[in-house]
């Protein structure tokens, strides 16, 4: 599908739907640029979809809060895409939850740094390999989730911010259409199966680039209210199921591919029905 169009390079966490959307890509045949805190991790994907399809990948790690590692990031990307970079996913991040009365001033900056501002640090850095009158395709895809469309109880941190995802998507759709034809448009995630949803009893955590460990997951006594079968776990769904980490890197291609040419701008929900 991303056969025969340039070089396709692509930003994605070595971790579950961000891996996945990465595997996914190279068998389409681009040239992907697998990002992430965890370099052992970024490795450790790069060399699978290599061992897979010879040449498709590169490891860049590092801290997306940090600017000189954007771009860094931005010109490894370009170097290894023959000068070119025809796509950015950004698609880092986690939670770092609180309610709003006992959210820390640390945790709210960390959110809003790590969703917000790198994402639109990012783009920027790539401005000038997406502002070009070539004719070539280019796309940038900015991952939300519901919980920047819809809010959710203790998560005002990474609400605010995903939801400020949906007005860069659409600034950059409005600034960079006209001329030079780039297409942008917002992923909403609602629940897919990864460290983020699982129970925090789990002990899943992320260590930050300042060494702090922090828990990642849902309290046991919240997904305690959803017992049974997926027809009583998952009520609020109608499809009455998650999704797995495959659809949701295969929503990111679909959204990618030359299939929704026209679609610019917009916030695409994949959440099975939830929240319609």
């Amino acid at each position: 599908m991303l056969h025969g169009q340039g070089s396709k390079l692509l930003q994605f966490p070595a971790k579950e739907s961000g891996a996945e959307a990465a595997r996914l890509f190279a068998n389409e045949g681009a040239k992907v640029v697998v990002a992430d805190l965890d370099a052992q991790k970024c490795e450790t994907v790069a060399k699978a979809i290599n061992d897979a399809s010879p040449g498709r990948a590169i490891a860049v790690a590092g801290d997306v809060t940090d600017s000189e590692y954007l771009k860094r990031l931005v010109q490894k990307a370009a170097e290894f895409g023959n000068g070119k970079i025809h796509i950015i996913v950004n698609n880092a991040g986690y939670t770092w939850d609180g309610v709003i009365h006992k959210l820390s001033d640390k945790q709210w900056d960390k959110m809003v740094a790590v969703h917000g501002t790198a994402p639109f640090k990012l783009v920027q850095s790539a401005a000038p390999y997406f502002r070009v009158k070539d004719g070539e395709s280019r796309v940038i895809v900015n991952i939300s989730s519901t919980s920047g469309i819809n809010g959710n109880a203790g998560q005002a941190n990474y609400s605010f911010a995903k939801a400020g995802l949906v007005g860069l998507t659409k600034t950059i759709a409005k600034e960079w259409g006209p001329q030079f034809g780039v297409r942008a448009n917002t992923i909403a995630f609602g629940f897919v199966l990864t460290r983020l949803t699982q129970a925090k009893e789990a002990g899943a955590f992320i260590t930050t680039a300042d060494g702090e460990k922090v828990s990642l997951g849902i309290p046991t006594k919240q997904l305690s209210t959803k017992v049974g079968g997926n027809e009583e776990k998952y009520a609020d769904i109608p499809l009455r199921r998650p999704a797995s980490p495959t659809e949701a890197a295969r929503s990111i291609l679909g959204v990618v591919s030359p299939l929704l040419s026209y679609v610019n701008g917009q916030t695409i929900m994949v959440t099975g029905g939830r929240n319609m």
